[in-house]
């Protein structure tokens, strides 16, 4: 399913902080939006997923016009989210968490089951951890989590805030495996993340993103050896 990101314009209140955006994911490809804080990774992200309304331009995903939708409504046509900050229940439990991500999509009802085994199989911790509360864990095991809850439902698409905040190298190298391994299964994957280099060793293409506006595009290898961008996102 194709994601289709189009002029985009969004902030908040009378703030603008994206202009013109354009960003396309092809079904089951991974592709990754680099730049600094304040860019807009995040607000991007946002809009695509319904929590921010944009102000112009057009999203849609596998063809569905997805400005006027909710939320919930956008989940069910197929896109997953995982916020930046995870935005769990801490007091429910690993597993209440992971099952509330399948109480939206049909098909994700339908294969609770089979798609939970999946989870905690790409997240042993998790498994081993399912009766904990959620606001007890590790800051790693909280993000495997918020992975978790929004593969519980099945999507087409995954965003992906910043994945590796606050993580260990071991951990983030975790969680990036199973993000490499759900796209390997034919998911397509928008992550926003700040560790440049490992995204776009992850990624087949990326976006630079500067002041809410994409300055740079490109194959993924090509803008990992470009000059602007070892420089400023990479120290090199």
């Amino acid at each position: 399913m194709r994601l289709t990101i189009e002029n985009l314009k969004a902030g908040y209140g009378k703030v603008q902080v994206l202009w013109d955006v354009s960003v396309t994911v092809e079904p089951g490809e991974f592709v990754a939006v680099i730049g600094a804080n304040g860019a807009g990774k995040t607000t991007t992200l946002r809009a695509v997923s319904g929590i921010v309304k944009p102000t112009g331009g057009r999203v849609t995903l596998g063809g569905t016009d997805l400005a006027r939708l909710s939320p919930t409504q956008i989940v069910k046509h197929g896109l997953g989210h995982v916020p930046e900050g995870r935005e769990l229940f801490g007091f429910m439990t690993v597993l209440e968490n992971l099952e509330l991500g399948a109480s939206v999509r049909a098909e994700a009802k339908a294969k609770k089951s089979e798609t939970l085994e999946h989870v905690l199989t790409l997240f042993p911790r998790l498994a081993e951890r399912r009766a904990q509360l959620a606001g007890t864990l590790s800051g790693g095991e909280q993000q495997m989590l918020a992975v978790g809850r929004a593969l519980m439902s099945r999507p087409q698409v995954l965003l992906v805030d910043e994945p590796s905040l606050g993580l260990s190298p071991l951990l983030t190298h975790t969680v990036f495996g199973a993000l490499k391994e759900v796209n390997r299964e034919g998911v397509g994957v928008l992550l926003v993340e700040q560790n440049v280099l490992q995204s776009l060793k992850l990624a087949s293409r990326a976006y630079v993103l500067e002041n809410g506006r994409v300055v740079k595009q490109g194959l993924a290898a090509d803008l990992l050896k470009d000059p602007g961008v070892r420089e400023a996102y990479l120290a090199l």
